[in-house]
């Protein structure tokens, strides 16, 4: 049994019902600590899922961390600028209307959250794309001009992309003969 505080606690018991069957878990709710009751593997997937939720993330979102390929990272600000006023920072990675977040969202095939109470990006993602934005955000967070992220960005899509066509041209080439 694990138990787990979160903050946002609204979303898990509207859903309570889907998370406990998909996780196969049992929660047991004392006010906002959660705890897990399960199979020890399960409590672990659990604990990462609600996790998520608490960090921000939706149920629908949080749930697709039970698969084995995505992955959930927090990235604490502070850790990455020695600015006073983290407003600025927190508004450099949204960006004008959000373009800078849904851009290194697109590109890099993650999805982002920044929480505002403890000065936190949540980043779920593959483990290449959560390390390529990861990269992005840490350089944005510490002062980097958006264009060159920008600029980071597609140089790592255009990579991506160029590592998938040449894996297709060989499977093409292994086919015809």
């Amino acid at each position: 049994m694990e138990t787990i505080y979160i903050e946002k606690i609204r979303d898990l018991k509207k859903n309570l019902e889907e998370i406990e069957t998909k996780l196969k878990v049992k929660l047991i709710f004392n006010g906002r600590l959660v705890t897990i009751d399960g199979d020890s593997l399960d409590e672990y997937e659990a604990s990462i899922v609600l996790d998520a939720i608490g960090f921000g993330f939706s149920t629908k979102r949080a749930l697709t961390l039970k698969d084995p390929e995505l992955i959930f990272r927090k990235l604490n600000i502070k850790a990455f600028t020695r600015r006073k006023n983290l407003r600025e920072v927190r508004a450099r990675v949204i960006g004008e209307k959000g373009r800078t977040k849904r851009t290194i969202e697109e590109i890099s095939n993650s999805n982002i959250i920044l929480n505002e109470n403890q000065n936190q990006v949540g980043i779920i993602g593959s483990a290449e794309s959560i390390e390529t934005a990861t990269q992005a955000l840490t350089n944005l967070i510490r002062g980097t001009k958006q264009a060159n992220i920008y600029r980071f960005l597609e140089k790592m899509n255009a990579a991506k992309k160029m590592d998938y066509s040449t894996v297709s041209i060989k499977n093409r080439k292994n086919k015809k003969e």
